[in-house]
């Protein structure tokens, strides 16, 4: 769900619910409640906001739209833009830096040190590579990268160029150098001619890539022609690196270098010559070379249009895995994919994960035994390993790179997969438990009561509502310490929890409150008995570590829809009635005399 805030765009991500739910949602206003995440791109630069959502109950609905969006009357399509309306109150920036790349009327990059910006313009002034200038802007994120909009340029006049710097193909692929100046060697394969481009594509530890040289659409000069290279040639590229897209956790983006002119490509060997022909050769024997060399050209191309595809599906499915992580999916149905990723880049070796005192999932022969079994295991951020991820293969076979390769990228993403469900579920815990007696918070405790007033109101049955208050425990705090206190605090939780039914709830307010709901009662009285129970829990003494005491507390109790019949209502009402009890008990010791603080045996 995407909301349109006064500061701008929020994602939210439900992980789970009916969908048809959201429909009637659109062009409401809603308010949502979740846990705060960002958006980064390679180099760790926010390029969003977002907020996790446990489910749709987290979202209600403040207003709905006026109308119905699918009951809008229809748009012709050249009058869509009649409709247009945009308040964007973005303040201008000022960035500074070396000019890596221009585009006249289209892109200038600037590169500081190891940081640089993509900023699109609509200049057309002749801009030089290599000298300092000053850029304002408008911020924004385009794809998943960090950009400025209408860029307009002022020249410093001061020449200092940026050294290219040497990087290999897995560190383009880490989606760290992206927008930066960088130069990297490989192999041509082809040249191909565009309109609007030409462009080199080239391969590189066994990666497809493109060096791109982009026609400038100002001015009618006629572009310079790129250099005659041939296929096979090993060359060095300098040029910027722009990536398909941007992701922290991706391991393996694709990428391309843009290059600012022909002249960014150099060639380090020429090719090799693997069909040397003895020139004493007869003419009849050439028309068979020329057959061999024709054949091997096609089945070389077929073998690239194969691997890029079976790179192309790797990549998706590597995209589709990381969406579920991010996602409601579960972790088993995750961890099996990762499995099944394996198996497809080691040629449909069969491929399993074994979570640590858990499941084991994937695909295990039967014969594992022989097979040669790799394994590599699933290391956590921190603490014990979280697993293991195998692959059986073809018993002898020797280990390849590959292989190594798959194992380490599989793992990568079973770390991610377990260590994101688990920090969810502990988010989800620390936002509804109190975490020092292990029981509901206010949060849980409110969520519980709208849901029982909505029950009640439609079966017409009624439900109690318990608050109660330890007495004089400031005083615990004061004479025997915070750890004392603590300790109460937790005693107190346990012998309250064993005086209700396995349906009631216990919930810490804060402090030294709590509440108690109980729903399926048929009178005050029951009430007040459940609340009698917790009264009198507090009568036997508190041994705590070297201090023994005893404790007190006080109770009140509102019944719905007697006593009210909202949530605030009813808190309210058992609040005012503990503290009328208090003062009772406060009289009452007046009355006899009591002013002593509470020693080690005495009552609070």
């Amino acid at each position: 769900m995407r909301l349109l805030l006064d500061g701008g765009i929020v994602d939210v991500y439900v992980d789970k619910g009916d969908r048809q739910v959201l429909n009637p949602m659109l062009d409401a206003e809603v308010e949502a409640v979740g846990v705060a995440t960002a958006r980064f791109d390679g180099k760790m630069q926010q390029v969003g906001v977002g907020l996790a959502v446990s489910s749709l109950d987290e979202i209600k609905v403040i207003k709905r739209s006026e109308r119905d969006p699918w009951t809008l009357p229809l748009t012709e399509m050249d009058h869509v833009l009649d409709t247009y309306h945009v308040k964007n109150s973005s303040g201008r920036v000022r960035v500074h830096g070396t000019i890596t790349y221009y585009q006249a009327g289209s892109a200038i990059v600037l590169q500081n040190g190891q940081k640089s910006l993509w900023i699109m313009t609509t200049m057309e002034e002749p801009l030089q590579v290599g000298y300092e200038a000053d850029v304002t802007g408008f911020p924004d994120a385009h794809f998943g990268f960090l950009t400025l909009v209408g860029g307009e340029v002022q020249e410093t006049g001061a020449y200092r160029p940026v050294a290219a710097l040497p990087v290999t193909r897995s560190q383009l692929t880490a989606s760290r150098n992206v927008f930066d100046l960088v130069s990297v060697e490989g192999q041509v394969v082809s040249v191909v001619h565009e309109s609007a481009q030409d462009q080199y594509v080239l391969v590189s530890e066994g990666q497809i890539f493109s060096a791109i040289v982009r026609r400038s659409q100002v001015g009618s000069a006629p572009p310079p022609p790129l250099k005659d290279i041939p296929a096979g040639a090993r060359v060095r590229v300098t040029g910027i690196c722009v990536l398909q897209n941007s992701n922290p956790f991706e391991r393996e983006v694709p990428y391309d270098i843009l290059m600012r002119s022909p002249d960014d490509i150099a060639m380090v060997a020429r090719p090799t010559w693997r069909n040397v022909r003895n020139l004493t050769i007869a003419v009849s024997l050439l028309l068979v070379v020329l057959i061999v060399v024709g054949a091997r050209a096609w089945v070389i191309e077929r073998r690239m249009r194969r691997h890029s595809a079976s790179l192309a599906a790797v990549e998706q499915r590597r995209s589709h895995i990381l969406e579920d992580i991010n996602g409601s999916r579960p972790l088993t149905e995750i961890l099996e994919q990762i499995a099944e990723l394996v198996s497809f880049k080691l040629g449909g070796a069969p491929s399993w994960c074994q979570v640590a005192d858990g499941a084991r999932l994937g695909n295990v022969p039967p014969d594992v035994a022989k097979l040669r079994v790799a394994h590599r295991e699933i290391p956590a951020r921190s603490g014990p390993a979280l697993g293991t991820l195998f692959a059986a293969l073809r018993l002898g076979s020797a280990p390849t790179v590959n292989e190594a390769e798959t194992l380490s990228r599989g793992v990568e993403l079973a770390t991610l997969a377990i260590e994101t469900r688990r920090l969810y579920s502990d988010l989800l815990h620390r936002s509804e438990f109190d975490m020092l007696t292990d029981i509901g918070n206010r949060f849980s405790l409110e969520k519980l009561l709208d849901a029982q007033i909505e029950k009640s109101r439609t079966d017409a049955s009624i439900f109690g509502l318990i608050y109660i208050d330890l007495d004089l425990f400031k005083q615990v705090n004061d004479l025997y310490g915070h750890r004392i206190g603590d300790l109460y605090l937790q005693e107190a939780a346990l012998r309250m929890k064993r005086q209700l039914r396995s349906f009631d709830t216990l919930a810490r307010l804060g402090g030294d409150e709590f509440a108690a709901l109980v729903p399926r009662v048929r009178n005050r009285a029951e009430v007040e008995e459940i609340s009698l129970r917790l009264e009198q829990c507090f009568n036997a003494p508190f041994a705590l570590e070297e201090v023994s005491l005893r404790g007190a507390a006080s109770v009140g109790i509102a019944l719905f829809p007697e006593d009210g019949k909202t949530k605030d209502s009813l808190l309210n009402i058992a609040d005012a009635a503990m503290y009328g009890k208090k003062r009772g008990k406060r009289q009452a010791a007046g009355n006899a005399g009591s002013g002593e603080m509470p020693t080690a045996q005495n009552s609070l």
